[in-house]
């Protein structure tokens, strides 16, 4: 999402106040950190949501380059929030570059050999439904499953509160990421910046815990369309909450073409990285997100294995404080 900045004019006493005024009220409403696996700066996904009015926005550098074509996203842009306890609205827009350097254009490169082109990415919609979840000694099915949308209208939370008043703690939890990819009324597809939309990608989620580990899983599938395969994306996350400002975890990712397009091969992209997340303030609303790795498979021109893939990026979380009782 392209955002306009507005410089502060500090020769005007007035728009100064009102300025100070709204910082004052953003710093107020800032929530406490909420935990988090999958999701920025990772590939894989999780079925955890921001909470009731929270907000979780991404703002990131990624990028992904094999021999033969790179993408970057420079800044991606990542909006989410929270809708009841259970629901994440989501949107998401980059500003992409694609480079290329085969000597011979595919259908998955447009753009000509040896070139770099820039322009807006695709917008991606999604919303994300946790629809289980279990906190330990309670039953496994019985009000286990729900919308979360009590809070948005008012009432109490559908989830029974433990003794003592603290957070319930899930130790297990399955959800869905339903996204749908559409391209801006750019010439970003004539150019070869961003493959033709619009795509559908329909994911399963799990989370759970296992002694001091976190583990996350999402196998989704991507619906394509007459010019861009259909194809599987599965994902692997494993790692370790230090602290509540430090979690660190490894991730095997998979995405595999499902079918072809005009003959040409399929193309797999397999990838192991290594990444964290850090809170850099006191009320951990804002956090460092890093991740990097490449293919453990053989890497040529002629595949699409990575030879690196990274994200760099901030996350700040925003919404109201939480009722203590």
């Amino acid at each position: 999402m392209q955002i306009e900045s507005a410089s502060l004019s500090f020769k005007n006493p007035s728009h100064w106040r009102r300025t100070r005024w709204l910082l004052l009220v953003i710093l107020a409403i800032l929530p406490r950190l909420a935990h988090a696996q999958g999701g920025p700066p990772f590939l894989t996904d999780d079925p955890e949501t921001p909470g009731n009015q929270h907000w979780e926005i991404n703002y990131g550098f990624i990028g992904d380059r094999n021999p033969g074509q790179g993408a970057y996203q420079v800044p991606d842009f990542d909006l989410n929030y929270g809708l009841g306890d259970r629901i994440q609205l989501k949107y998401e827009l980059p500003i992409a570059i694609a480079e290329t350097r085969t000597s011979t254009p595919t259908p998955a490169t447009i753009a000509p050999p040896n070139s770099i082109a820039t322009g807006l990415g695709e917008s991606l919609l999604g919303v994300k439904w946790r629809f289980y979840e279990h906190h330990p000694h309670d039953p496994y099915l019985h009000n286990r499953f729900g919308t979360g949308l009590s809070k948005v209208f008012g009432h109490p939370s559908e989830e029974r509160a433990p003794a003592g008043g603290e957070e319930p703690r899930v130790d297990f939890s399955l959800g869905t990421y339903p996204q749908l990819s559409l391209n801006n009324p750019t010439h970003s597809v004539a150019r070869g910046v961003v493959d033709p939309g619009p795509n559908f990608f329909l994911p399963i989620e799990v989370n759970s815990r296992l002694g001091p580990l976190r583990m996350d899983a999402e196998v989704g599938y991507n619906f394509g369309n007459r010019n861009l395969q259909q194809g599987w994306s599965r994902g692997l996350l494993v790692g370790h909450e230090f602290s509540d400002s430090t979690e660190a975890y490894l991730e095997l990712h998979d995405d595999q073409d499902a079918t072809r397009l005009d003959g040409q091969p399929k193309q797999r992209e397999t990838t192991l990285g290594l990444g964290g997340r850090q809170t850099l303030n006191r009320r951990k609303t804002l956090v460092l997100l890093l991740m990097g790795g490449r293919s453990f498979q053989t890497i040529t021109t002629q595949n699409s294995q990575p030879s690196w893939v990274a994200y760099v990026g901030l996350q700040m979380l925003l919404g109201p404080h939480d009722h203590q009782p």
